[in-house]
């Protein structure tokens, strides 16, 4: 077992943007991304309880497919759930806002 674990958030991030090297596995991140909290916005508004479960299925889904098939790595969730967690959103954020490519380079990810 390493010992090599990653201590803060700070640290993580680079990590994480550096496993998702892929346009297509970003891609599909931003897809599952986008219908689960699609889905979690329509759950709360609507007050459908039983669908929440679906929230990280959807998610996970397309994000561990990517992983598995396209980036051919281990999601970072099976070693840091809750960062993982922070950094799909932190990295779907960025997308969005123009900033992704730039964090992509200073991770060493050529875009």
């Amino acid at each position: 077992m390493s010992t090599n674990r990653i201590a803060t958030y700070k640290e993580f991030f680079p990590f994480y943007l550096r496993e998702h090297s892929k346009k297509l596995t970003r891609g599909l991140h931003y897809t599952g991304t986008s219908i689960a909290l699609a889905l979690l916005a329509w759950t709360i508004a609507t007050q459908t309880w039983w669908a929440l479960p679906f929230y990280p299925v959807i998610g996970y889904g397309f994000a561990w497919y990517a992983h598995f098939f396209v980036e051919h790595n281990r999601p970072a969730t099976f070693t840091y759930p809750l960062w993982s967690l922070a950094g799909d959103h932190h990295m779907f954020a960025l997308f969005l806002s123009g900033g992704l490519k730039k964090r992509l380079g200073e991770a060493g990810v050529l875009v």
